[in-house]
């Protein structure tokens, strides 16, 4: 499964992230937005291998990367190829979401929306 995310691998940047996070965090919704945290800080984890870090970020470049399946801006739809890719990862390397990662990403969709996770 990691292969499939390998290709977008090399689009994923902090910078990146934190960008299109900034500006389209409420426009992807707190599902989106707690999926790609989840991931983020999986990743940040030393004791995550690094075959599920290439999943992760193959994923996450997948997400900042303007061009895919369907525009991110297309009303309704455009975060649905976006989550199904970051559910995919999440299913791949769900033993390395442990509830501190949740725990952390629980704390930033506070500070972006007010309210804990779904």
């Amino acid at each position: 499964m990691a292969r499939q995310f390998h290709s977008f691998e090399k689009k994923f940047s902090e910078r990146g992230l934190w960008s299109k996070l900034s500006r389209y965090a409420k426009t992807a919704g707190k599902e989106v937005v707690e999926k790609v945290l989840w991931l983020y800080y999986a990743a940040q984890n030393p004791q995550t291998p690094r075959w599920a870090k290439t999943a992760i970020y193959g994923a996450l470049g997948y997400f900042i990367f303007p061009l895919d399946a369907i525009p991110d801006f297309a009303p309704m739809l455009g975060y649905t190829d976006d989550l199904g890719v970051l559910l995919a990862a999440l299913a791949t390397v769900s033993a390395y979401i442990t509830d501190d990662v949740k725990a952390q990403a629980s704390l930033r969709i506070e500070q972006w929306f007010g309210s804990k996770a779904p």
